[in-house]
């Protein structure tokens, strides 16, 4: 049965999705309201609970104007904006404290032979999520809208793994990337099935700071593979951690905010809450 914490956010993810359909129009706060059968009072109320800004407000925030702004903004290399960008609040950045452990040859080519995986099922602000973890670390967290079909994608991953539905202390300590407050968080390993060139671009994307978007070929010029765009989407379309390794931060250089394969709408959420919460101009 579904959580509240999971009902409200598909009743934002249904508005956003409506408001990012019909944002020419500029729909009033009472069609938005009315798409998702809430009072407009109760739909404001709902809406700014969960992104902390009005629906006018955030659809400033998920416009194709204010994508490129940021882009344009964004003129340092990630390592500078990593520096700038210090250690308080939510402004702390991924790579200080997530350390990224490739499998061994064996297991990437055993697909997970004599690997015990933990895994459970949890909620965050962007709806269910699966994490599971090796005795080495988080191995994949993948957003879960249908849970049978969350851990079949996870078995395929690891088609000769030892599963056991069980929370882990990796798995808590993880999970607190979904708290608005990052203060707390200590080191988290992520232990990865991928290539050496995907674990490069993954290791890229940990860098992108809250708030900030960049484009494909931007992450391509930072592991010195400028002409390796096309390659790089797709090592960024296969990350096997969401949010936690933000794929979602990499944007097209128009602006548009692309696909997402935990979905477009989840993807336009999860930018929208982040640059509400950095107020990014």
């Amino acid at each position: 049965m579904s959580t509240q914490e999971d009902i409200n956010y598909h009743r934002i993810a249904e508005a956003i999705n409506y408001i990012r359909l019909n944002h020419t129009r500029q729909p009033s706060l009472d069609e938005i309201a009315e798409s998702v059968h809430l009072s407009p009072f109760h739909f404001q109320r709902l809406f700014t609970d969960w992104a902390g800004v009005s629906p006018k407000k955030f659809l400033q925030y998920i416009s194709v104007q204010h994508a490129k702004r940021i882009l344009n903004n964004t003129q340092t290399s990630l390592f500078d904006a990593a520096y700038e960008t210090g250690l308080s609040g939510t402004g702390r950045l991924h790579d200080l404290f997530v350390n990224i452990e490739g499998m061994t040859p064996g297991e990437y080519k055993n697909k997970g032979e004599n690997l015990s995986i933990n895994f459970s099922y949890n909620t965050s602000l962007f709806g269910n999520i699966l994490i599971a973890t090796t005795h080495k670390g988080v191995c994949q967290i993948s957003f879960a809208d249908d849970k049978k079909i969350a851990f079949l994608e996870l078995k395929q991953r690891f088609s000769n793994a030892i599963f056991q539905e069980r929370t882990d202390q990796i798995q808590q300590s993880a999970l607190q990337i979904f708290s608005q407050d990052w203060n707390t968080i200590g080191q988290v390993k992520l232990h990865l099935k991928g290539t050496d060139f995907q674990l490069k671009v993954w290791e890229a994307l940990l860098k992108i700071p809250m708030g900030k978007l960049v484009t494909y070929g931007h992450i391509a010029k930072e592991i010195e593979k400028p002409a390796a765009s096309r390659a790089v989407g797709t090592a960024i379309g296969s990350n096997p951690v969401a949010f936690l390794i933000p794929c979602h931060r990499v944007i097209q250089s128009t602006g548009i905010f692309g696909g997402y394969m935990w979905g477009t709408t989840r993807k336009t959420a999860i930018i929208g809450w982040e640059s509400s919460k950095t107020n990014t101009y």
